[in-house]
């Protein structure tokens, strides 16, 4: 007994226990760890589904492939064309035009359907009655599959189609087209159905630009005696600059690699006329059986689409990201 009490009396005379400092190089580690769990699957999905196969594509555009082709191929010496691939390409008539399309397109988009969503924004933003219908249907186009709506828009545009039709029963006949089959017309058809479906999400974001705005400049400027056209055009819209070009640059992007609405519609007819870089590569690539010949135009393909987004995230976005950037503290 008197053995126990005198070892709690030490025990207690002795004090706390001094506590333990954790090592700076196990917090490293755990940071480590933590970093690779959360981004690792992200990263490997990124690497599997991006970045192999734009290597693939490009090893794959060195070569004249046949339609099945298998690796053994690849380690043919006849098959190696080099360069052979692109030059063809970039000398393909065909090709340039397709190219032409999409820069036409990319014009068009930011010169019409800019200040189109802008402007129907700005009279969304008020109080108006029956200004949630009017959000879901100009929003309804862009939520609609585009497979749906372009083998809607196709049906609808036929000679003897509903639009046809239209015009006929209002008087107009003298204005019905031939409106996927004229190559005079077909890319300005194309880029209506393109307005049709993609600018309500320009609208979409538009108006959440405008929810960032404060009322309470607007409302010292109309004090001031500012009309409402000048409030927009030197406090709403100045402010609304960083949504405009994030709009921009995904427009940009979206025109360069357009795709899916084309093929459907008219397959890049007819002579080519609403031909793009990826119904090109498509064409040429899967359906012409020219594997190689198509990973080349992939290749340009995102070469170029890299190549603008890299210089418009340099010159129109920097001052915009430039805020987002943190830099560590030591």
């Amino acid at each position: 007994m008197t053995s126990v009490i005198e070892s709690v009396g030490s025990a207690v005379s002795a004090g706390p226990a001094p506590a333990r400092h954790p090592r700076p190089g196990a917090g490293r580690a755990r940071k480590r760890a933590e970093i690779v769990l959360f981004v690792g699957p992200a990263l490997l999905l990124f690497l599997g589904f991006v970045i192999l196969p734009v290597l693939l594509a490009g090893v794959y555009s060195f070569y004249n492939l046949p339609q099945a082709f298998q690796w053994d191929d690849l380690a043919d010496p006849e098959r190696f064309v080099g360069f052979a691939n692109y030059v063809r390409a970039l000398e393909d008539p065909a090709f340039i035009r397709s190219v032409g399309n999409n820069f036409l397109i990319l014009s068009l988009s930011l010169l019409i359907q800019g200040p189109l969503a802008i402007g129907i924004a700005l009279l969304l933003n008020r109080r108006l009655r029956g200004r949630g219908v009017l959000r879901l249907l100009i929003f309804v186009p862009y939520v609609l599959a585009e497979v749906i709506a372009g083998l809607s828009w196709k049906l609808l545009l036929q000679p003897q189609g509903g639009v046809n039709a239209l015009l006929e029963a209002l008087g107009l006949g003298a204005f019905t087209q031939n409106w996927l089959a004229d190559p005079n017309i077909a890319l300005w058809t194309m880029f209506a159905i393109l307005t049709w479906k993609y600018v309500g999400f320009a609208i979409l974001l538009m108006l959440a630009g405008l929810q960032g705005v404060p009322e309470e400049l607007a409302e010292a400027a109309a004090i001031d005696g500012a009309s409402w056209w000048q409030v927009q055009r030197h406090i709403t819209i100045p402010l609304l600059g960083p949504t405009i070009r994030i709009w921009a640059f995904l427009s940009i992007i979206g025109a360069l690699q357009l795709f899916d609405m084309v093929w459907v519609t008219t397959r890049g007819g007819p002579l080519n006329a609403t031909s793009t870089m990826a119904t090109y590569m498509v064409e040429k690539g899967q359906f012409g059986g020219q594997p190689g010949f198509g990973s080349a135009v992939a290749v340009i393909l995102f070469l170029i689409s890299l190549v603008i987004a890299l210089v418009y995230q340099r010159f129109a976005l920097r001052r915009d990201l430039a805020g987002s950037i943190t830099r560590g503290v030591r």
